[in-house]
């Protein structure tokens, strides 16, 4: 399997010879649905879905380049072959489509749904997937330069015979991941555990790539050398590899990003402080937001990228929409990765008398921290000790 030239004008090049080959075959989308999409936008097609949840949508061919489908219910849709080149199909529901031989280059399918989607020979140069969820999604034989995964689930995702020329991996989650015979070049693989992944032996390196010293740690040293090698890393690290993982000291604790109302600011500031005195890796909004941040995107990474969310629940907290999205964050989470990610605390009786559907589920579904006594010294001590134990990280794995 010959590696082409690299460079993404190349593989833009390839891309077009391939839809020009399937240029000639009967259309088999359904002109009706194409025109609702395309005309009355993504509230009106929604509302249709609703209305007819037993109709696969037929999109077969459809030229949807450049369109706006944010949040579009396409779940089930047969989009084989369809253009959608730079279309935004940010949080949209695509689960279980078929987008065999579409065309999605430069598209930007963040936070999307494409658990089960089929997406053979599809073309996704450039496409951004960042916190998408592909799990068990069919990628193989597609091409992937220059697309972004960063923190995508990509548990289960067949890769093989999958072209990766720049692609981004940073973060992903790679569990079952099979690359049989894909190949690759300057790929990022920065903080993956890539112990329990498939195929790495047969991969195809048409150059370096880049493999953190993160990744050798939370794979702990299992990957294969073949791989390494092609991949660049110098044959001296790979024979210490194994031994310089061992000698690290293992993470004692779960990371944990701390939401609150900001009329909880001095328990937070107190909890925060005595977290990482005690070697806890925890972040909160007032210290590690930057200036300029919009604050909405990076709650949104802070809650992706650690171990858990630790929820700070009181009279004020509980009416808070900033607090209520972010618990669903942490809830979807949840979902995409099958592990226990939210971590409530409450510091008053709000929470157990509230009517919020998402504070209501907390109280029925999660054992609760008790802080309401905060100021006392020996209840707080007494309750952070618990916090402490809870928080121990005694399942290696649970950091992939």
């Amino acid at each position: 399997m010959g590696w082409p030239t690299n460079t993404i004008d190349h593989q833009y090049a390839l891309a077009a010879e391939h839809q020009a080959s399937i240029k000639g075959v009967e259309a088999v989308a359904d002109e009706a649905q194409v025109k609702l999409l395309k005309e009355q936008g993504v509230t009106a097609w929604n509302k249709w879905r609703k209305a007819n949840p037993k109709i696969r949508p037929r999109l077969h061919e459809a030229n949807l380049g450049g369109a706006d489908l944010s949040e579009a219910n396409l779940s089930g849709a047969d989009l084989s072959k369809a253009n959608l080149h730079a279309a935004n199909l940010q949080e949209a529901d695509l689960s279980g489509a078929n987008f065999s031989g579409a065309n999605l280059s430069r598209a930007v399918l963040i936070r999307t749904n494409l658990g089960q989607a089929n997406l053979f020979r599809a073309i996704l140069i450039g496409a951004n997937f960042s916190g998408a969820n592909l799990n068990r999604a069919h990628l193989s034989r597609a091409n992937l330069s220059g697309a972004v995964f960063n923190r995508a689930n990509l548990t289960g995702v067949n890769l093989s015979v999958a072209r990766l020329f720049g692609t981004d991996l940073t973060q992903a989650l790679l569990i079952e991941a099979d690359f049989k015979n894909c190949s690759m070049v300057e790929v990022k693989l920065g903080n993956v555990d890539l112990s329990r992944t498939k195929g790495l032996e047969t991969v195809e390196h048409g150059g370096p790539s880049i493999v953190g010293i993160d990744t050798i740690y939370r794979s702990g040293g299992n990957i294969p050398e073949i791989f390494l090698r092609g991949a660049g890393v110098p044959e001296p690290f790979i024979i210490q590899m194994k031994s310089l993982v061992a000698a690290m000291s293992p993470i004692e604790f779960y990371s944990c990003f701390i939401s609150y109302s900001s009329k909880d600011q001095e328990f937070a500031e107190r909890l925060h402080a005595d977290l990482r005195s005690k070697g806890v890796r925890c972040w909160f909004a007032p210290e590690d937001l930057k200036i300029g941040d919009k604050l909405r995107p990076s709650f949104d990474e802070a809650i992706r990228v650690h171990d858990k969310l630790m929820v700070l629940l009181s009279e004020s907290s509980v009416k808070s929409p900033w607090v209520e999205k972010e618990v669903e964050t942490a809830f979807e989470k949840e979902r995409q990765q099958n592990r226990t990610v939210l971590f409530p605390i409450r510091l008053d009786e709000a929470v157990m008398k509230t009517d919020k559907a998402w504070a209501a589920d907390i109280r029925r579904t999660r054992h609760i921290g008790d802080f309401r006594n905060w100021k006392d010294h020996d209840s707080y001590k007494k309750a952070f000790d618990r916090l402490l134990r809870d928080l121990k990280a005694e399942d290696k794995a649970a950091h992939a």
